[in-house]
């Protein structure tokens, strides 16, 4: 893959329109390329999508034609057909083998995930036959910034992956927050330090304090 300038990022629908083009290919190749009816229909379907869509054809076009102007997809025209058809260019535009393309598709469609999901995901679109052959896919990934490890989230024990094509796509999934900490038993807890007085409760005191001081000064004068 040529170096660029700046790092190449999708939005969300070119995201979600790529994810299918490449989807579409691997794993129906026989009604591939797509018509734009067939992107919406597969953009907005139930299964194997996260989060659930419902794109416009007028959304679709705009989306597709992102794509095309970022060298990542463009139009055919079949013979025999009527229709225009569209078809990706993600193993050429990013320098992808055929597994790295069905793992950055995977991530795509259905955000970040941990690797044993992952791995049976993606391998309705290429065969990934171990564990050791998907983490292998994903370090080719991250090196080529297109994948990163998010860590593990709370209460979870494996550690998830998900895409950098286009971090808004999955916003809330790739803000994962790391595992938490277990709480210390109630025998080693250090005790609480007590708690400073809020701000108000403090000045007041403090000028309670200088008025009681003027006070017993001036009764000591008087005494005097």
């Amino acid at each position: 893959m040529p170096p660029m300038s700046e790092p190449l990022r999708l939005n969300g629908h070119e995201a979600r329109v790529l994810g299918v083009l490449i989807e579409k290919e691997l794993t129906t190749p026989d009604g591939y390329p797509l018509s734009i009816n067939a992107v919406v229909l597969g953009s907005n379907q139930k299964s194997n999508r996260d989060p659930q869509t419902d794109y416009t054809e007028a959304e679709v076009v705009v989306a597709l034609t992102g794509l095309m102007t970022k060298h990542l997809a463009g139009r055919s025209m079949p013979a025999g057909s009527r229709v225009e058809k569209y078809r990706h260019s993600a193993r050429e535009g990013l320098g992808l083998t055929a597994a790295e393309t069905a793992v950055l598709a995977e991530l795509l469609l259905r955000g970040p995930q941990q690797p044993g999901e992952l791995r049976t995901r993606a391998s309705r679109m290429s065969p990934l036959s171990s564990q050791e052959e998907l983490l292998g896919v994903l370090g080719s990934l991250s090196q080529k910034g297109l994948a990163r490890n998010l860590g593990r989230r709370s209460g979870e024990r494996v550690e998830r992956w998900g895409q950098t094509l286009a971090p808004e796509a999955h916003p809330a999934e790739a803000a994962a927050a790391p595992a938490s900490e277990p709480a210390p038993s109630p025998t080693t807890a250090t005790p609480a330090a007590p708690a400073a007085p809020a701000p108000d409760l403090a000045q007041r005191l403090a000028d309670l304090e200088q008025r009681v001081a003027r006070l017993e000064s001036t009764l000591a004068e008087l005494g005097g």
